[in-house]
C-alpha cells in the first residue's frame, strides 16, 4: 500500500514539473516581436506642391503622432506617378522632425484620389509576448529547464529602449564613413526640446 502511494506521489510531482514553459537551452524562448502600423493622411496637391494651409494640416498631424526618430515617412502620388513638387513640400515638413522621406511608400488599403497625395507614416514597435512568465514552478526541476521567465527582463528592456525597432529585424550596416551631423543629431534634438534652464541645471548644477 505504501509503495503504491509513493508511486502516485512521484507521478504527481513529475506531472507538476511538466507544466509551464519548457526551455532546456541557454537561449530565451521569449524574443522581441516587431509589428508595424501605417498611418495615412491624404492632402490636396497643386502644380506648385502643397499649399501653405494644407502644409499646416500635415504639420499638425505630425505633431499629433509625435513624429520622431524610428518613424518612416513616405509619399504616394497614386498610379505610380511621382509628384516631385508635393514630395519636396512634405520633405521640408518632415525635415523639421529630423527625418528624411523613404523612396517608396508601402501599399495602403485604398486608392489615392486624383489631385491628392497620400502621406504614410510607418511606425514599428517591439514587444515581448508572454512576459512576464511565471508558469513553471521552481520547487522541482527534473528536466534541467531554465526558469519560465528567463530572458523576459533583458529582451523586454531591449524592446523598450531600441530607437528603431526595425533594426531588430534587418540590422544596420556601416556606411564606412563618419557623419558628424548624424552623430550629433540626438544631442541637437534633445537640446531643442528641453528648456535652456533645465540644460543649465544638468550641465552646471546651477539654477533652480
Amino acid at each position: 500500500m505504501r509503495t503504491s502511494k509513493q508511486i502516485f506521489l512521484i507521478a504527481l510531482c513529475l506531472s507538476a514539473t511538466a507544466c509551464g514553459t519548457k526551455n532546456q537551452s541557454v537561449e530565451s524562448v521569449h524574443q522581441p516581436v516587431v509589428s508595424r502600423t501605417d498611418y495615412v493622411f491624404d492632402a490636396n496637391a497643386g502644380y506648385n506642391g502643397i499649399a501653405t494651409s494644407e502644409a499646416a494640416r500635415i504639420d499638425g498631424w505630425f505633431q499629433t503622432l509625435e513624429l520622431g526618430y524610428g518613424d518612416h515617412v513616405s509619399v504616394d502620388s497614386g498610379d505610380g506617378v511621382t509628384d516631385n513638387a508635393a514630395r519636396d513640400s512634405v520633405s521640408a515638413i518632415a525635415a523639421r522632425y529630423g527625418l528624411l522621406l523613404d523612396e517608396r511608400a508601402p501599399l495602403t488599403s485604398s486608392r489615392v484620389a486624383s489631385g491628392n497625395v497620400r502621406i504614410v507614416v510607418s511606425r514599428a514597435i517591439a514587444t515581448v509576448p508572454g512576459c512576464p512568465d511565471w508558469s513553471r514552478d521552481h520547487s522541482a526541476n527534473f528536466g534541467s529547464h531554465n526558469a519560465s521567465n528567463y530572458g523576459c527582463a533583458i529582451n523586454g528592456n531591449l524592446a523598450a529602449m531600441i530607437a528603431d525597432p526595425r533594426d531588430l529585424v534587418f540590422g544596420r550596416g556601416s556606411t564606412g564613413t563618419t557623419d558628424v551631423t548624424m552623430s550629433s543629431k540626438a544631442i541637437k534634438s534633445y537640446r531643442d526640446k528641453v528648456p535652456n534652464t533645465t540644460l543649465k541645471n544638468e550641465t552646471t548644477g546651477t539654477g533652480k
